[in-house]
């Protein structure tokens, strides 16, 4: 029987979405880097071990979690209805916000704060592949899966996409999710956490909360496309092949 320490993270958030809680207070990735066992993720992360595993214990009785779980028993439709409401909305509403704020604080602290121009570089990076990834999903793929999911539901032909197989796009998006969370780990670490220096201003001080605010809903983003909607879809297709 496979061990806590042996089951990857992404199992974890999926078996128990109260984890998800204890997973971004210490910063391991749950969504793009969830394929890691659970042992390798906290040394990855230089966290305690036994400690992560008494913070997830007391999570189960967490009645607070994250609406993750209830996703697995709603139709691909409503999942893909609330993806793109909730966190395409987010994401398209936060990113002008916090480059704007990066223009000022990099304006303001650049000299004394050279990592700044180093996480503009790299949030800009985000929001243009970001920008690209959701149009992508909204007027390819989703559609496709909404089309597929409606036709089984009619007990009509399953429509055959110019790509052949969903597992194609899935692909190319779960790629692109692995790059933003390349670029947000790096981002993370630049910001030791996002942690801002002694006497930070206010707008500083917002910046930084603002990019561990898009890092969490990304993360949110992220983990219901890979752990859910993708892997239910490609069951879908496969049940008909």
């Amino acid at each position: 029987m496979q061990t806590i320490s042996e089951k990857t993270v992404r199992e974890i958030a999926l078996e128990n979405p109260s984890s998800i809680r204890v997973f971004e207070s210490l910063g391991i990735d749950y969504c793009c880097g969830g394929k890691r066992p659970l042992s390798d993720a906290c040394a990855h992360a230089n966290v305690d071990f036994e400690h992560v595993l008494e913070l997830l214990e007391t999570a189960k009785l967490d009645l607070q979690a994250p609406d993750t779980g209830e996703w697995k028993a709603k139709s691909l439709a409503e999942l893909i209805v609330h993806i793109v409401a909730k966190h395409h909305s987010y994401v398209r509403q936060e990113t002008p916000r916090l480059q704007g704020l990066l223009t000022r604080v990099l304006g303001k602290h650049g000299p004394t704060h050279p990592e700044i121009a180093r996480i503009d570089e790299l949030f800009s990076a985000i929001s243009q592949a970001l920008s690209t990834h959701m149009l992508k999903e909204e007027q390819i793929l989703f559609p496709y899966v909404e089309q597929m999911e409606a036709a089984l539901l009619s007990g009509q032909p399953v429509p055959v996409p110019f790509f052949e197989t969903v597992k194609r796009p899935i692909a190319n998006m779960v790629a692109d999710h692995d790059d933003a969370g390349v670029l947000l780990s790096k981002i993370r670490s630049l910001s030791s956490a996002y942690t801002a220096p002694a006497g930070a201003c206010p707008t500083f001080l917002g910046l930084y909360q603002g990019l561990e605010e898009f890092e969490r809903d990304l993360h949110h983003h992220v983990h219901l496309e890979n752990n859910i909607l993708f892997p239910r879809a490609v069951e879908m297709e496969h049940s008909q092949a």
